[in-house]
């Protein structure tokens, strides 16, 4: 049996919000209150971020973590990292962790690359010696070799996090931590991290992975665990979790509305699937996927995309609103406004599908909402149906044939 490497029963970690949640009081604050005949605030309240959680990771595993944002997957990271501590419930780990949950932890903007790697190693516990030993492959893998000896405060925030990454998972750790940090990256890196996930995993240590990409987590790990409200609402093998996730996110929504947000300067109103019919979509008709928001005031450039998933939680396609432009990002136009992404006919295969999709924040981030439309593509008048050829996608592709010279 694969050796243990972490034991976590009963976690809960308690926090205390509300207006006097860190406020300190002196006597003079005290007898002020009382002679101006103030009434003193609420006490604060109690926020359980996690309750109850216990699960086992083994040497050779690689366990994702996966919910919504709040659900308290970054706490849980924390705790099994040991940065923060739990309010009730233990952890016990055996070996050493190498944790990465934001980007630039553990470095000094004002020290350079180099000797970021040597304090960043330091800290997760490696010898000099050691560090000195894959230098030159942690600094390969980065791609920083040019600026290596720049202060990394002068980093881009991808150069950062693939400096993080590289000593991280470099450094020979009996377990490594991610968190979201990952989608910072470009697409050709995070194929790297991925595969150095994996190498991790096989050489009998283990990784624990937090991702709202539910492609990524069904590729790397065996087995997910799903947190809702602090909760371990499912856990098991990571196709079964990942599928449940999606189903219970979409529930059969054609029309998906985020929460009020007042005052936002940008704001999603809806997101639908917009087709002829009210039934199942035939394999040959085309249908919308439609974003309905408002630009009430200045915003930095910013994008909407979606992603198509399988039932099991693998992407099948992803398209943004900047697929026709130069730029990844666009000036937004105000008022009220409807992007539309068209998905002709003939290009899925018969089977259910979920739609993720990012909104654009302020400051030009991006909110990810997993799997909040679902439907299913029939097989009436789809290619597969007709002749039984297999795969994600059943494109119905121009032919031609003429005599050859």
């Amino acid at each position: 049996m694969p050796a243990t490497l972490v034991s976590a029963r009963g976690l809960g970690k308690r926090y205390l919000i509300g207006p006097d949640a860190f406020r300190m009081q002196t006597l003079r604050d005290r007898i002020t209150e009382v002679l101006r005949g103030r009434v003193r605030r609420s006490d604060p309240r109690e926020f359980w971020a996690l309750r109850d959680v216990s699960f086992d990771l083994a040497a050779g595993e690689v366990l994702g973590v996966i919910g919504r944002n709040g659900a308290g997957k970054s706490t849980l990271l924390k705790i099994i990292s040991e940065i923060t501590e739990p309010t009730e419930g233990e952890a016990h780990l055996f070996g050493r962790v190498a944790s990465l949950l934001e980007v630039g932890v553990g470095f000094h903007p004002e020290l350079s690359g180099r000797e970021n790697v040597f304090l960043n190693g330091a800290i997760l516990g490696m010898s000099r010696q050691e560090i000195r030993r894959k230098f030159d492959e942690i600094v390969a893998f980065a791609e920083v070799e040019q600026f290596i000896d720049t202060p990394v405060k002068r980093y881009s925030s991808g150069m950062y996090v693939r400096l993080a990454f590289a000593v991280a998972a470099h450094l020979e750790p009996d377990m490594l931590i991610v968190d979201e940090v990952l989608a910072v990256g470009d697409a050709a890196f995070q194929r790297k991290c991925l595969g150095k996930m994996e190498n991790v995993a096989s050489h009998q240590r283990a990784v624990m992975v937090v991702s709202h990409n539910m492609a990524t987590i069904a590729q790397l790990c065996q087995r997910a665990i799903w947190l809702d409200r602090g909760r371990i609402v499912h856990s098991g093998p990571v196709r079964e979790v990942v599928a449940a996730y999606l189903a219970q996110g979409a529930a059969g929504a054609d029309t998906w509305s985020p929460p009020s947000q007042r005052d936002a300067p940008i704001a999603l109103h809806a997101v639908s699937i917009v087709r002829e019919g009210s039934s199942d979509i035939a394999g040959d008709e085309a249908f919308e996927v439609v974003f309905d928001y408002s630009v009430t005031g200045p915003v930095a450039p910013g994008r909407l995309a979606l992603v198509i998933s399988a039932s099991d939680g693998a992407a099948i396609f992803a398209s943004a609103s900047t697929d026709h432009l130069p730029a990844l990002r666009e000036t937004w136009r105000s008022g009220r406004r409807r992007a539309r992404c068209r998905i002709p006919g003939h290009l899925l295969a018969p089977g259910n599908y979920f739609v993720t999709i990012s909104e654009p924040t302020e400051d030009g981030g991006d909110i990810i909402h997993d799997g909040v439309l679902s439907f299913t593509i029939s097989e009436q008048n789809s290619l597969a149906a007709r002749d039984g050829r297999r795969g994600a996608v059943a494109p119905l592709l121009a032919w031609s044939d003429e005599e050859a010279p």
